[in-house]
């Protein structure tokens, strides 16, 4: 039976993704939707964006755009823009480039810069939608501003007018869990901050989380 499957932010953290992928697992046909925040901070950007590009080409893969893909796609604007987005994280995804020298924009491939490109601000089931950061629950998704879908801190967020169940990342949980308020669930529990890399099942609760120590762990939401 095919799954619906959210990730969180993964910040660079490929050896948390793989494990997660591997422990879940991750079946082929399962559609998994990321909901952005796939660079910066963690030390194998590289990985993980060549670990998405391969799982898009499978047409299984919902790729959100992130606050830090917006940044670094707007570092390629100007001197300003990329000081910018170096100086929260970009560094270290330039250096999984160059084998942990300092690095350049141009030693990042084409085909990750398209699949940046190509990220979406919002996707939407039956019963759920997902985006990066926030949503305000009066406006549809199609009306949503960017600062509000990409920098909205999570709190808590009124339901919104859809009716539907927000997910969402961006907000890091302290307490390395999901936090949910039953129309709400915000699931990036900080993996590059020696916490955990969560993915959901929206539909049934359950979620699963892999750390950078390769270490797993099961549970559902409460």
């Amino acid at each position: 039976m095919r799954r619906i499957l959210a990730i969180g932010d993964i910040h660079g953290c490929s050896v948390a993704l793989q494990t997660l992928v591997t422990s879940v697992p991750i079946q082929d046909n399962d559609l998994v939707i990321t909901l952005g925040d796939y660079v910066d901070r963690g030390p194998d950007a590289r990985a993980v964006l060549d670990w998405l590009v391969a799982r898009k080409a499978t047409g299984q893969l919902v790729p959100l755009r992130g606050n830090h893909e917006v940044m670094m796609l707007e570092a390629r604007e100007g001197e300003d823009m990329e000081h910018g987005w170096l100086g929260v994280g970009g560094r270290a995804t330039l250096a999984s480039y160059t084998n942990g020298t300092e690095g350049q924009l141009s030693d990042i491939p084409a085909r990750h810069w398209q699949f940046m490109e190509q990220t979406r601000r919002y996707s939407e089931t039956q019963t759920h939608f997902f985006v990066h950061a926030n949503a305000l629950p009066e406006w549809s998704l199609e009306e949503q501003p960017d600062d509000v879908l990409f920098w909205e801190k999570f709190h808590d967020t009124p339901p919104h007018q859809s009716g539907k169940i927000m997910v969402c990342g961006h907000t890091p949980q302290t307490s390395f869990r999901p936090r949910n308020f039953g129309h709400a669930v915000c699931i990036d529990t900080w993996v590059y901050h020696n916490g955990w890399l969560t993915c959901l099942n929206p539909e049934t609760g359950e979620y699963w989380q892999a750390n950078q120590h390769g270490q797993v762990r099961n549970d559902w939401l409460s």
